[in-house]
């Protein structure tokens, strides 16, 4: 299913129409997940479009590739202004969804990524609502397990990551759930393929640890401040 992206799009320091951001088939991130990425939330209110813990995005962007030794060769201060000025091209006034994302470029087969393998930038946008229904979903344990950090960093936002949850998906799908719950490599709670998860029990919140594979989301820590300024108590223990 195609989404309906904005017009333009950011690539490679321009914005230029979405036609003009094309990379060759021998893409490093094609054939080996070398990619990073961040999505972004904006919140249109009638007035004003407003860019959900911008900052926070943009230090995780930047940290997710420092794990794999894949650069990214702009400032955070232009890519911010990117990411609004993404928005300011495309006219955008309805609640969206931003997706910066860099990637390993024309690297050939070569297993050992350096900082000095080229790399690409590309910011889109599309208009997006809710990502669930309000009034509530199903979600089901798969078999599948979360990778744990002795193999692959549950830190890193990484393209190659994500087909951990894709295979989740897939399962609780099949299963006839909305959503897929993974476990981590000691049967514990993880999490879910893109969402964090919260148990609210006896009036506190109870998440997973990041000790259990779980990604220490920005609406994650949003939810837990949030939380205690309310004077609601947060546990992270495993589940």
């Amino acid at each position: 299913m195609g989404l309906p992206l904005s017009k333009y799009v950011w690539f490679d320091g321009k914005f230029v129409t979405l036609d003009k951001a094309n990379v060759p088939i021998t893409t490093h991130a094609i054939h080996y997940g070398t990619s990073v990425f961040e999505g972004i939330r904006a919140y249109w209110n009638e007035k004003n479009l407003f860019v959900f813990r911008l900052d926070e995005h943009i230090k995780r962007f930047r940290k997710s590739g420092q794990f794999y030794n894949i650069s990214l060769n702009f400032s955070d201060k232009i890519i911010s202004d990117a990411i609004i000025g993404i928005c300011k091209k495309n006219k955008i006034k309805k609640s969206c969804y931003i997706r910066p994302f860099y990637f390993v470029g024309d690297y050939g087969i070569n297993l050992h990524v350096t900082e000095k393998a080229p790399t690409n930038v590309a910011i889109f946008t599309f208009p997006f609502g809710d990502l669930f229904n309000k009034n509530g979903i199903t979600a089901g344990v798969v078999s599948w397990r979360k990778f744990s950090d002795m193999s692959t960093p549950p830190q890193a936002k990484m393209g190659g990551n994500y087909l951990n949850s894709i295979i989740a998906t897939q399962e609780a799908k099949r299963n006839g759930f909305d959503e897929a719950i993974l476990l981590d490599h000691n049967g514990n709670v993880s999490e879910a393929p893109g969402e964090n998860i919260f148990i609210v029990r006896e009036g506190q919140l109870i998440t997973p640890p990041l000790s259990s594979s779980a990604l220490n989301g920005i609406t994650r820590d949003a939810i837990i401040k949030i939380a205690r300024d309310l004077d609601i108590a947060v546990t992270e223990t495993e589940i």
